[in-house]
């Protein structure tokens, strides 16, 4: 893309949301330097990230939008789109080259063209490329007490119940597994029974090449009767479906409470940090997946923020502006800074001199220092930003992973219609309900078995599994279909 994209003053509004808002945007590095190359001067609205869907209501009932702004489901956007509020990126393509580049001439990407435009083929949505990592969730466990009692990391799920039950008898008043994403287990372990995926319950079986309900297979009741079995035998906290963080991270950080959870991987060390007055050796490390496949989530290349172009007289501009954003150099510099200028590199890594005091240089601290990284704005990440500069631990977790390729298949992503819309938003909520409800005492309950099981797989169709299913197959249909 050839640079100033403007030959002319001009001014785009963009409106965006922030955890924690500046006033001073306007007048950051990030806004002047996007000026000087592209001749574009930004006025950017900034909201807080907590009202920000309600301030965004109040400006689309206005009907004075502004230039760019994010925060729109699919369904909004196309409808928007289709109403004449927003413009489509595809007839533009021309002026894209980085978009196309990206989007349409690459196999991998170019799905977005059958899943996220509207029933005229219109492309409303501009997304964001590479903004996850490989690995931002698994099993933790506290490697000192394994060390200490001489047991090995789990290599599979059998081994992973051996380890709890040795921990168990080294600590008879201990819970070894804690946890506290509450019914949210039972989604984050179905990875591992090859259940899991973005749509959750719903799932794509890669054999069948079909979408399957997971509350009803027999992959989802292995999963539950291996948990009853750790709920039986006092291996899992009780309070395993109820837990506080607060209360959960105590248990995590003493002795002789409970030594394996599964979270977020800053969480190595943060708690590590959190103890190391009182307990130096404290090493909590990233375990293997559970479960019969051995795998985990796989992390999305393409994300979607909702980030839309208003229909005015600057929407080309407005769309050159996002695909400048969308090259290296644009990506490179709206989560790294200019180089030389800002930061320097030292062995691989991004050194800040003037965050040399700030603690932590995380991209919060180049948002308020530079108004950098600001969310619906990174559309393509430099991989050598501080979002993914690693500590020792977190790079064992990559390296675990992405070396042993342990990554559950990413399901397609499906174009539903205004009624699938409806009919999966109506029988979601039933059904989450009653498969927490009736999980939870599956495994809670000792008497609870194969009759109580086969009992729920007849009644989910009362919650209306089958009218939630056919929307899945119904939307696979068309999308095996589209061209």
């Amino acid at each position: 893309m050839k640079l100033p994209i403007v030959d002319k003053p001009t001014t785009l509004t963009w409106m965006v949301a922030m955890d924690r808002p500046s006033d001073n945007l306007n007048n950051s590095l990030f806004v002047k330097e996007i000026e000087k190359r592209t001749g574009i001067t930004l006025d950017i609205q900034v909201q807080s990230a907590q009202v920000y869907k309600d301030k965004l209501k109040i400006v689309m009932a206005s009907g004075k939008l502004p230039d760019i702004f994010s925060g729109l489901t699919l369904a909004e956007a196309n409808k928007m789109g289709g109403q004449g509020a927003l413009t489509p990126i595809n007839p533009y393509l021309k002026d894209l080259p980085n978009f196309k580049k990206l989007y349409i001439d690459n196999p991998d990407n170019n799905w977005i063209m059958k899943s996220w435009t509207d029933e005229r083929n219109n492309l409303y949505t501009w997304p964001s490329y590479g903004l996850q990592r490989d690995v931002n969730h698994g099993f933790l466990y506290r490697k000192d007490i394994f060390d200490k009692l001489g047991i090995k990391e789990w290599t599979n799920t059998e081994e992973f119940y051996q380890a709890l039950k040795k921990l168990k008898e080294a600590y008879p008043q201990s819970y070894p597994y804690a946890s506290k994403t509450k019914e949210n287990i039972f989604r984050d372990w179905a990875y591992g029974w090859g259940i899991g995926g973005s749509s959750f319950p719903a799932y794509y079986d890669e054999n069948t090449k079909e979408w399957k309900l997971a509350y009803t297979t027999p992959e989802y009741k292995s999963m539950l009767d291996f948990i009853k079995k750790l709920y039986n035998e006092g291996l899992i906290d009780p309070e395993f479906l109820t837990d506080t963080e607060a209360s959960w991270t105590a248990k995590m950080t003493t002795n002789n409470k409970s030594f394996v959870t599964f979270d977020w991987i800053g969480r190595l060390d943060l708690f590590a940090n959190q103890v190391k007055a009182t307990m130096p050796e404290y090493n909590l490390r990233y375990g293997n997946p559970v479960g019969p496949t051995g795998n985990i989530r796989s992390l999305p290349r393409i994300d979607n923020f909702g980030l839309v172009v208003a229909d005015g007289k600057n929407k080309e501009v407005a769309l050159k502006l996002l695909d400048y954003l969308t090259s290296p150099a644009g990506g490179s510099f709206v989560t790294m800074g200019i180089e030389g200028e800002t930061f320097k590199m030292e062995n691989g890594k991004a050194v800040y001199p003037e965050l040399k005091d700030v603690p932590n240089v995380d991209i919060y601290a180049l948002e308020s220092k530079y108004g950098l990284w600001i969310e619906s704005m990174v559309l393509r990440p430099d991989k050598r930003n501080v979002y993914f500069n690693f500590t020792e631990k977190e790079q064992e977790a990559q390296d675990k992973i992405v070396k042993a390729k342990k990554f559950e298949a990413p399901d397609p992503i499906l174009k539903f219609t205004d009624e699938e819309t409806k009919t999966l938003a109506e029988f979601r909520v039933t059904l989450e309900k009653g498969a927490n409800e009736f999980s939870t005492k599956y495994v809670m309950k000792k008497e609870m078995g194969e009759a109580d099981w086969k009992e729920w797989q007849q009644s989910v169709d009362k919650l209306g599994a089958s009218k939630f299913m056919e929307a899945y197959t119904a939307a696979q249909k068309r999308y095996n279909e589209a061209k």
